[in-house]
């Protein structure tokens, strides 16, 4: 085993810090980020851009050229990247190749990349041309980093956070339906943090026509919107809602009335608005066909679900869901809608069980993460 120094994973938790520069950015691609030195100085340093735009390594590169360095000053460096180097040209030309070029002493590598296009040629290419390779520094928080990535390249499906706001009774609206605002601004702009990441965001046709939502990302900077993804077995989706104002959206319908659906279809299709079919066999949305249609079709990493307790329940009823994002209000609303529709349960062995992983307190509410055990 490897025995890193000191200096090594202080570089790499640099690596780190340039790879979460690309949270909001990135997608489809991974979160990765790269740091150059030379001895025990940073020579350059950089992190994934856009999709079609240059990867960290190159970016590194980049920035150490722009800082100085000679191709001397490479071939005595050692390079820090959190992900394996790409191996295959896909939107842009492998990273292993300028390595190679390059020809540095040394790569630190966090973790392998699970893309079974790479997995671990990367790495054998770095090596067959004399370059040594360390592979496992921070391999456990490099992952942490890209969650959706991992699933999506190792199951064909993305990451799926629900984010749910409600009462300390569990509440997350009014028996009318009103549910604006349960939690406070600064837990409203943190799930706008959690919005950003995604590559999607997904609600259910209830929560569209009940509360007419942007679903879109504006408390948080950023320079890419996620898809916004609409569940609406029988297309009830009234055509002048906010989620339908621009083509950065889709509607899954199961089957409803062939005529009904050709003309939303047509009217959809003008605004560059796909409406697609995922029916079960009870008329409903084929939940898991959905999320492997989004995964293998539409390369998303991850989806952030914001949807009412119905489509809560049946995501949940239906394993789909990764992570539970709950924010709790210090509040009780007594009678209202529920969080999730489950049950009714006959035993207490029956329930879902979840792991809390993180609970911080957002201004004045509650944030609670969990995992499915």
């Amino acid at each position: 085993m490897t025995q890193f120094s000191s200096f090594d994973r202080q570089m790499m938790a640099l690596a780190l810090e340039e790879a979460n520069k690309a949270l909001y950015l990135s997608n489809p691609n991974p979160r990765v980020g790269c740091v150059i030195t030379k001895g025990e100085q940073i020579v350059g340093q950089g992190f994934t851009q856009q999709v079609g735009s240059q990867h960290a390594e190159i970016e590194a590169i980049a920035n150490a050229r722009r800082l100085g360095a000679s191709d001397a000053d490479f071939a005595t460096s050692t390079f820090y990247v959190t992900l394996e180097p790409c191996s295959h040209t896909g939107r842009t030309p492998p990273c292993c190749d300028a390595l190679t070029q390059l020809s540095p002493k040394r790569v630190v590598i966090a973790m392998q990349d699970p893309n079974p296009k790479v997995s671990g040629r990367g790495i054998a290419s770095l090596e067959k041309h004399g370059i040594k390779v360390d592979v496992g520094l921070m391999a456990h928080e490099a992952a942490l980093l890209n969650p959706g990535f991992i699933k999506r390249m190792t199951q064909g499906l993305p990451y799926v956070r629900m984010k749910i706001a409600s009462s300390l009774d569990g509440r997350t609206a009014l028996p009318n339906g009103k549910s604006q605002w349960i939690t406070g601004p600064a837990a409203r702009a943190d799930g706008h943090h959690w919005r950003a990441q995604a590559c999607a965001i997904l609600s259910g046709v209830g929560t569209v026509k009940e509360d007419d939502p942007a679903l879109s990302v504006r408390e948080v900077s950023t320079s890419r919107q996620p898809l916004r993804v609409i569940v609406d077995s029988q297309l009830e989706i009234p055509l002048g809602a906010k989620a339908l104002r621009d083509a950065n959206a889709i509607i899954v319908c199961a089957n409803p009335e062939p005529n009904h659906l050709k003309r939303i279809q047509k009217e959809l299709a003008v605004r560059g608005i796909e409406v697609i079919q995922i029916p079960n066999t009870k008329g409903k949305v084929d939940l898991p066909k959905l999320f492997a249609y989004l995964a293998n079709e539409r390369e998303m990493n991850e989806v952030h679900v914001e949807s009412g307790y119905k489509l809560n329940g049946s995501l949940l009823r239906e394993g789909c869901v990764d992570e539970l994002l709950i924010y709790k209000a210090p509040c009780f609303l007594g009678e209202g809608l529920g969080m999730v529709n489950i049950g009714p349960l006959q035993e207490l062995s029956q329930r879902d069980s979840w792991r809390i992983i993180e609970h911080t307190l957002i201004g004045d509410d509650l944030r609670i993460r969990a995992l499915r055990r």
